[in-house]
C-alpha cells in the first residue's frame, strides 16, 4: 500500500469520524440525552449504507473511470463506517433504556426487531471487512456481502415504523431505488446484444 493511499485512507477516517465526535460530545456536554441522538446516528448509518451500495450500480451505469474506481475501492471503508455509526446508535439505545431487560421487554415490537435484525445483517457484512477473512471465505464473500442489502432495507423499515412516516426513510433509499432497475436494464440490455451478435 502506497503512502498517498493511507494518507487518503486516514483523511476519510477523520471525516467519518467528525459526525460521531460531534454527537458523542453533545451528549458527554449534557446537551443532549441519548435519545436524541436515536436519530443522528441511525441516519448516518443508513446514508453511508447507501453511499457504500451505490459505487456499483453507479460504475456499471456509467463505467469504470477515475472517480468510480476511487468509489469502488472506498466500499469497504463506507460499510465499516456505516456499521460503526449502528454500534454507536445501539450504544446510545442501551444507555436510554437503561437496563437489557427493559431493551429486551420491546423486542417483540416490530419497530424493534427490524433494527435488530439489520444489525445482525450489517455485523454478518462487517466481519469479512478484512482482506484475512475475504481470503479465507473465497468465492463465498460476495455471498455474504449482500447481507448489507438486507440492512439497508431493514434499516429504512426501522426507521419508517418508529417514526410512523415512511418519507424521511424513503427519501434516503430513493438512490438505491432508482439505480438498482436502471443498472439491471442496462445489464440485460447488453447480455441480449452480445446474445444477438453472436
Amino acid at each position: 500500500m502506497g503512502a498517498g493511499v493511507s494518507w487518503w485512507r486516514a483523511i476519510l477516517w477523520l471525516l467519518l469520524a467528525i459526525p460521531a465526535g460531534q454527537m458523542i460530545a453533545r451528549f458527554a456536554s449534557g446537551e443532549a440525552l441519548a435519545m436524541h441522538m436515536y436519530h443522528p446516528s441511525g441516519e448516518t448509518s443508513i446514508r453511508l449504507m447507501v453511499i457504500a451500495l451505490m459505487a456499483g450500480p453507479v460504475a456499471d451505469i456509467f463505467g469504470r473511470n477515475r472517480f468510480t474506481r476511487s468509489w469502488l475501492a472506498n466500499r469497504r471503508n463506507l460499510g465499516v463506517a456505516a456499521f460503526a455509526y449502528a454500534v454507536l446508535h445501539l450504544a446510545f439505545y442501551f444507555i436510554d433504556m437503561g437496563t437489557i431487560a427493559a431493551m429486551l421487554d420491546e423486542l417483540s415490537l416490530p419497530a424493534i426487531w427490524t433494527g435488530w435484525l439489520s444489525f445482525a445483517a450489517m455485523l454478518a457484512a462487517a466481519s469479512i471487512s478484512t482482506d484475512a477473512s475475504l481470503r479465507r471465505l473465497g468465492r463465498w464473500w460476495k455471498r455474504v456481502q449482500t447481507a448489507v442489502y438486507g440492512a439497508v432495507l431493514l434499516a429504512a423499515v426501522h426507521w419508517a415504523l418508529l417514526d410512523r412516516d415512511l418519507g424521511a426513510a424513503l427519501i434516503h433509499l430513493a438512490p438505491l431505488l432508482l439505480l438498482w432497475p436502471l443498472r439491471a436494464a442496462i445489464l440485460y440490455s447488453k447480455r441480449t446484444t452480445r446474445g444477438l451478435s453472436t
